[in-house]
Parts: C-alpha cells; structure tokens; sequence
C-alpha cells in the first residue's frame, strides 16, 4: 500500500488515476446489454429464461419461488442467523421510521387552500445478487425502507445457485422483511423484466439494489422508464485519523472494504506519518488469515494509499474532495469534525464504530453513493420509496387579487394561452 506525502502535486495524482477507476461503461457491455433490454421487451419472460439457462447453465427450480419455499427457508434457518437478521431489522426500522415524511395542508385566511400529499410508490423492484456474492443484508437495507414508506408490493429479483435452488439466506430476509414475491432472475434480464413487465414478472416503478456491471448498465439504459436508486460503483473507504488511532483499527477497517472487488478503494488521510507506517505493518499482519486476501492485496495495491497531511484540517478537505461512501473519524474528540464533514455517504465516528457496523447493524442505510456521488446524492432511504403531489383550490376572490400579476408574467414570456386561461375567468 502506497504511502503519499500531500504536497500538492503526489496527492493530486493519486487522486486523479482514482477519479479513472469507475470510468465510463464499457462500450461492449452496453451494447450486449441495450441488446438484452430489447429482446425482454419484445418476448417477455421467454427471453429471461433463455439468458437464464445460457449464463447460469441451467433452468431454475422455480421461475417464481412459492411462498411457502420461502416460509420454510424462515422455519429452518439457523436460529442464531434468524436472531441476528432480526436485531438489525430493528435497529433498521427504528433508524428509517424517523425518516418519515408527513404531508401538509395550508388552509389561509383568504380561502386559499395549498398542500403536498405523500405516498409510497406502488410497487418497487429489489435486485439481490447470487451465488457467492449474496447479501442478505441488502435484502434488509433495501426492503424494509420500502415498507416503512408504504410501497404496496415488493418483487425481488435474484439468481439461483448453481444447482438451481436459491439461496436460503436471501429467502431467510425476504421473508422477515415482508418481500411479496421473488423470481429466479438476475443480470440486465431480470431489470429489464421488472421496468417493462412481462406476463409473470410485473412491472415496477423503481428498482433499486446492487448488482455487476451489466446490471448497473441496464439500472442506468432504463432510468426514465422505471426510476432507479443509483449507479452504484465499486466500494471504497476513506479513514481520517491522527496518533490517537490504533493502527490495528485502521488496517481492519480498510481491508474490510478492499475485500469486496479488486476496484474498491481503501485510503486512509492521517497527520501522523508514525501511524501510517504501523497501519501497513499491520496490514501485512493481518490480511494473511483473511479469506479474501488476493482481492484485499489487488485493491490495496491498485487504489490504496495512506496520505500523510499536515493538519486536522487539510484531512478535512480532502475528504469533502473524495467525498467518499464510507468516512470514518478515527480522530481525537471527532464529534468536532462532524460539522465540517459535508461530502460523505456515511460517517464513522471514533474506534468503536467501524464500518461493518452500518453494513450490518446499526441501523442507518448501507446503500450509499460512490465514486464522489455524495457531493450531491443522499443515502437509500425512506423518501427514496416515496413521491409528492401537491395542489392548490383557490376561490374565485383569490384570484381575482393574483390574476394581473399572473396575466403579466405569461404575457412577457410569449405564452398568450396562459394568460388567457386566467381572463376568461372574469370577462363578463
């Protein structure tokens, strides 16, 4: 892992091939997959299953998991596993309820009565990735928002395992969080399945959850026919932290996201040039008994760096710079920074709230934004299952007293029809 002196010019670089790392969609990989997206469009749930059968090898047990497959993957699952889903499903819930939005109504003294109206959205689609790469906490991250919204039908969406069967761990979640139906289907066939519907597979007005390249690029080809969460881009992490920190914190926590994909980003930003030598001692040390200790050493290698600053507060800017998904705040006292710190998915304060904690637990969502997205996108949350209508009853004295001002301004932008709308309402 690199070890960088911020003096304007050796930061800037490392921060520019960073800036390389999402890039823009293959070319080849938007054409297979715009290609996808039109075959399920015209054939429906015959061309799902045909992508199905040519990229898992084998047809599904099911094409729709019945729901009592998915009752009995709850009754035998794990005990421990069970308890587990359900204390972070509560802590969860207790996060995003307080999340919720209330509607409005304004009644003024002139008769005039404006509101907005708040609801969830009809029916949300849930990507859930398979095979190795599954992650039942998503399931959690993902549904239980949805339902705390008032979305009225979940439909999840995610591949069988090799023989197959699903997942049980992915059924265990969806049956605690509510999810209505779940289909055998992944990559851009699925999410083209849910934004046009077809006969078995509804269509849905938002998908949302995480998956490979091909289903990113199918989320983003079919944004405007079904609305989407985000573009999610590879994981990273970024550790602000001074000589207070323990260095066996710091490494844990940056290979904790540098396990994920060989693209993940894992920088530390420390004003301590004798704590950035003992996190990469300990990095050495520990990714030797750690499972995914090839991907963690590419990762690292590639888009890893310890950036050694001269003050709390250059750490600060640049980490509102690289606005990261994860910040932690490995700092003394580091609820002072918080303030400060405006460009952050999600953030960590002090030792004792390492990452894996929000993956996980502790209740605020893991669906963040990446790739320096946070400067202007929010966490997945409740409002993202949600949509506003408002309106507005005027009595015909109300707009007597606004009808000139209105008359004026569609008559200075050329739009005579509007205005017209307004006198015809009092012409004699």
């Amino acid at each position: 892992m690199r070890k960088i002196f911020a003096n304007g010019t050796d930061e800037e670089k490392f921060l520019a091939e960073l800036s390389k790392r999402a890039g823009e969609t293959n070319k080849k990989v938007t054409e297979t997959v715009s290609a996808i997206i039109e075959d399920v469009k015209e054939n429906g749930d015959e061309a799902v299953k045909n992508y199905t059968l040519k990229f898992d090898g084998n047809l599904p047990q099911y094409y729709e998991v019945p729901r009592e497959v998915i009752n009995d993957a709850l009754t035998e699952a794990d005990q421990e596993f069970v308890d587990a889903l359900l204390n972070a499903q509560e802590n969860i819930a207790d996060f995003h309820n307080r999340q919720v939005e209330q509607g409005f109504i304004n009644a003024r003294p002139d008769g005039v009565i404006l509101g907005q109206r708040v609801r969830g959205l009809s029916r949300v689609g849930l990507y859930v990735p398979g095979g190795t790469a599954a992650y039942p906490s998503s399931v959690l991250m993902n549904a239980i928002p949805a339902k705390i919204a008032g979305v009225k039908e979940i439909i999840m969406v995610t591949p069988p395992l090799k023989d197959g069967t699903p997942n049980k761990d992915i059924l265990v979640a969806a049956a605690i969080c509510g999810v209505d139906r779940v289909f055998m289907a992944g990559g851009a066939q699925a999410i083209a399945a849910l934004a046009y519907g077809t006969n078995e597979i509804p269509k849905c007005d938002k998908i949302v959850g995480p998956g490979n390249i091909f289903v990113a690029t199918a989320k983003k080809l079919l944004y405007g026919v079904v609305d989407i969460d985000m573009i999610a881009g590879p994981s990273e992490i970024l550790v602000i932290a001074d000589d207070t920190a323990d260095p066996k914190f710091a490494a844990a926590d940056l290979m904790s996201q540098a396990e994920h994909d060989v693209l993940a980003s894992a920088i530390m930003v420390t004003t301590s040039e004798k704590l950035a030598d003992a996190t990469i001692a300990e990095i050495e040390r520990q990714k030797e008994y750690l499972a995914r200790k090839e991907i963690i050493e590419k990762s690292l290698n590639d888009y890893g760096a310890i950036i050694i600053a001269d003050s709390r507060e250059k750490c600060v800017e640049l980490a509102n710079r690289i606005a990261p998904e994860h910040l932690e705040v490995l700092m003394e006292n580091p609820m002072e920074l918080l303030g400060s710190l405006d460009n952050a998915g999600s953030i960590f304060l002090g030792n004792y709230a390492s990452e894996p904690l929000g993956d996980y637990f502790a209740g605020p969502n893991h669906v963040l934004p990446t790739s320096g997205t946070a400067r202007f996108f929010s966490p997945l949350g409740v409002a993202s299952f949600t949509k506003r209508t408002s309106y507005t009853y005027y009595t015909r004295d109300a707009l007597a007293q606004a009808k000139d001002d209105i008359v004026l301004i569609a008559e200075r932008e050329g739009l005579t029809a509007h205005a017209n709308a307004i006198k015809v309402r009092f012409e004699d």
